[in-house]
């Protein structure tokens, strides 16, 4: 495919060149297609495609439109008529998921969670009850933190792997419950790309709390609504503001 189309639109356009030096792949126009840029470029692109030239399109690593740019410009492409033919590539979180030994029947991608700690551990809080294996995508520099949510929120005792550089030298998959995994990276930050894969809710995790009353409960406890929101939004997902304003709602005048 990369031999046939005259234009290539790499995430890294250096990383492209080393790829087709490899492969002796001369004469084509490389251009870049990254996070930044990736609204602009796919009109540009898009015009090319409709005047009749192929387009390829590559990530940096794994699949473009997998957490990686892509998405904008499949989505116009297919709008516009264009044919779009998806060449199998590699996937970390497939990978991992393989590799993790948690049950591969049914799985849940949710990519890069939120950064902020409180908003991570809402999403977290909505993904709780979720029977799926769940698999994300994380920043070496956040591994911890995000391991500690995890074991909060999800349970210290539910099973996870954390997977590293897959398919390259250094690969690792280290596996063990959420709250071994959380002490092992709580001071040192693993390295390279990394992904998580954690094992999906335990049955009867479904149980329904009813919000109103859950919040009620811990007025009448005294808890101040800043507290309520955290610990309401950590139990069901639900938005820490929207839990804010109905403590305050419901505080004694």
């Amino acid at each position: 495919m990369l031999a046939e189309a005259p234009v290539i639109a790499a995430e890294d356009t250096r990383s492209a060149r080393h790829l087709l030096d490899r492969h002796e792949i001369a004469g084509k126009k490389l251009v870049s297609y990254f996070d930044g840029n990736e609204a602009e470029r796919s009109v540009q692109l898009l015009e090319r495609l409709r005047g009749g030239e192929d387009v390829a399109l590559i990530s940096e690593a794994g699949t473009p439109g997998v957490s990686d740019p892509g998405h904008r410009l499949i989505t116009r492409a297919i709008e516009a008529g264009v044919t779009v033919t998806v060449i199998p590539g590699p996937s970390a979180a497939v990978t991992a998921l393989v590799g993790s030994g948690l049950p591969t029947d049914e799985f849940y991608f949710v990519g890069f969670l939120p950064r902020e700690s409180g908003r991570r551990r809402e999403r977290l809080g909505a993904l709780r009850t979720l029977p799926a294996t769940l698999l994300f995508y994380e920043a070496p520099g956040r591994t911890g933190a995000t391991l500690a949510d995890l074991a909060e929120v999800l349970g210290a005792t539910r099973r996870g792997c954390v997977a590293r550089e897959l398919t390259k030298l250094y690969e690792e998959l280290r596996r063990g419950t959420l709250a071994e995994l959380a002490a092992l990276y709580a001071e040192t930050a693993p390295r390279g790309e990394v992904t998580l894969v954690i094992e999906g809710a335990p049955a009867g995790a479904e149980t329904v709390v009813d919000v109103e009353a859950e919040v009620r409960r811990r007025v009448d406890a005294g808890e101040s609504p800043k507290e309520i929101a955290a610990a309401v939004a950590l139990l069901t997902g639900k938005p820490r503001r929207m839990i804010y304003q109905l403590a305050l709602s419901l505080r004694p005048r």
